[in-house]
């Protein structure tokens, strides 16, 4: 899946100071792109967790010359990588009430995707609408939680979806992620699954949010609607969690205000079926504010790298795929596009995780790198 990067870019990149990894033929390298350049910090900064810890400053470093004239790859050098490297994969859940109801589906019917049309049914028509005005936390999100008891309908999932506290997990471990154009793994056994276009905010150690990207939290809907103890098995397997194209860095023009407007629109097209889905995301649904699942993602911990958070998706795909009834769910050679004006376009193709490339370089791999490079200690 090579491409010409400016095609994945925002149509104002050259106006944006983005940060991203290239692997220029001995090793990942840190790139800031600036102006429409591309400029090589690595000897600056090594990792882009380094970068951010910085506050990820305007600096110099090796010019590359025109992104655009850049010729990168996904498959051959210069190669494009996932933006991130040291900093811990968070997530947060049931951000938006209709992932809420579709996860409570997932509980009810047992990741049965034939029982879920029905059990959708009757939960939409109780809850749909306050679920959705009801701000989490608050003495209206008290009552419908005792009605919802009193209905003997309440589920865990409501309690993260309108209580006081979010749903925030890790999603896979560091430098697991896959960038633009890799190929995105589900699990050979999964039935039931899909993808979930999603705003990820790259967040420095002290809290601050620095930039967003995009992001494809793919989930198992089979495996964590059996049990929400399955949810690791459901969200952590070899490339399965995507990031790109690059990081778009907070400045004058971009900030925290246009992730809390950003619109998402989601494209699946299947390799051999024909097969097209649409879907659409809007971040100004969200429950909870950005700014507050960083906070809660803090919580009383310290991220010494920094880390990635999810923001969690309006998407929840219901249209039936093959037997009416069944929903929908991934095949192989599935082409995944996830796209927003100001952040870009992130595209993936899906295969199993058994097919996937798998990961090698782990975080002794790139220390090993990094020093045989001579860069370790190098970062200002």
């Amino acid at each position: 899946m090579d491409f010409a990067v400016t095609t994945a870019l925002p149509a104002d990149w050259r106006t944006g100071r983005f940060v991203g990894r290239v692997d220029r033929g001995d090793g990942p390298c840190v790139i800031l792109i600036r102006d429409g350049r591309a400029i090589d910090i690595t000897h600056a900064y090594p990792t882009v967790s380094a970068f951010a810890a910085a506050g990820a400053p305007d600096c110099d470093g090796e010019d590359l010359g025109a992104l655009d004239a850049l010729g990168l790859s996904v498959t051959a050098i210069p190669r494009l990588l996932s933006p991130i490297d040291l900093q811990c994969v968070k997530a947060s859940g049931v951000t938006f009430a209709v992932s809420a109801i579709e996860r409570v589906i997932e509980e009810r019917a047992r990741g049965d995707a034939g029982k879920a049309a029905k059990v959708r049914g009757r939960l939409e028509e109780r809850i749909g609408g306050s679920i959705r005005s009801v701000v989490p936390g608050s003495g209206d999100a008290a009552a419908l939680k005792q009605a919802l008891i009193d209905d003997g309908m309440w589920s865990q999932y409501l309690e993260v979806a309108i209580g006081p506290d979010a749903e925030i997990f890790t999603k896979s471990p560091v430098l697991s992620t896959i960038g633009w154009g890799a190929e995105i793994g589900v699990r050979s056994d999964s039935t039931w699954n899909n993808p979930e276009p999603e705003v990820v905010l790259l967040v420095a150690p002290d809290g601050r949010a620095l930039g967003a990207t995009l992001g494809n939290d793919v989930n198992l809907r089979d495996f964590e609607g059996r049990s929400a103890l399955l949810l690791g098995k459901a969200k952590d397997n070899n490339a399965s969690c995507s990031l790109g194209p690059f990081i778009r860095l907070f400045d004058g023009d971009f900030t925290m205000d246009d992730v809390r407007a950003a619109e998402l629109d989601l494209e699946i097209t299947g390799a051999e079926d024909g097969y097209r889905l649409t879907g659409h995301s809007s971040m100004r649904e969200i429950s909870r504010d950005p700014d507050d699942l960083v906070r809660q993602s803090l919580s009383e911990h310290h991220y010494p790298d920094g880390f990635v958070l999810f923001l969690g998706t309006l998407f929840a795909p219901t249209q039936d795929r093959d037997e009416p009834g069944r929903g929908f769910t991934h095949k192989i050679g599935d082409r995944v596009s996830i796209a927003t004006p100001r952040l870009g376009t992130l595209v993936n193709r899906v295969v199993t995780s058994k097919q996937a490339a798998p990961w090698t370089m782990g975080i002794g791999a790139l220390i090993t790198n990094l020093a045989g490079r001579g860069l370790l200690g190098r970062a200002e």
